[in-house]
């Protein structure tokens, strides 16, 4: 029972529940009967198995305690590393709906760098935003999904 509560073992124990998530959203998914085998679900059912096969492997080196080394152990946790990553999860989901996917993303990119201690924000948000693009005109243009270009910018486009 101690080595289920170890922090890499909840870690696993995470993944494994987001892996049941996506399977169930999967599964909820309308398939039309036009689709004979492959469908819109595949991608999704293949994310998730792999979800699913990642949790179980973290959950087997947690508990036989190979996934920190010795010289791991004793390190504390950077709690100002944490609280930039949660910074950066917040704002974007806090801001997306409003300034976009690709301000929104900038965001997060920018808090992600600062958390791992790049010290160069002007560098940080321009390759933030250069990413962001690519993968909201990837998405936009060349597949046709709209992942949300922000109200704030709906009237002026």
């Amino acid at each position: 029972m101690q080595r289920l509560l170890k922090a890499e073992s909840l870690v696993a124990i995470g993944v494994l529940g987001l892996s049941a998530v996506s399977f169930d959203q999967t599964r909820r998914i309308p398939v039309s009967p036009a689709y004979a085998q492959v469908g819109p679900t595949v991608m999704a059912y293949a994310a998730s198995l792999l979800l699913l096969g990642l949790g179980i492997a973290l959950l087997v080196e947690a508990w036989r305690g190979n996934w920190v080394t010795p010289e791991e152990e004793n390190v504390p946790l950077q709690w100002r590393a944490v609280l930039w990553l949660g910074l950066g999860l917040v704002a974007n989901a806090a801001l997306i709906d409003w300034l976009g996917f690709i301000i929104a993303s900038t965001l997060l990119f920018f808090c992600t760098a600062r958390a791992f201690g790049s010290r160069r924000p002007l560098i940080d948000c321009a390759i933030g935003a250069s990413f962001a693009a690519i993968a909201y005109f990837g998405f936009a243009r060349a597949l046709g999904i709209n992942i949300g270009i922000g109200s704030l910018w709906e009237n002026f486009l």
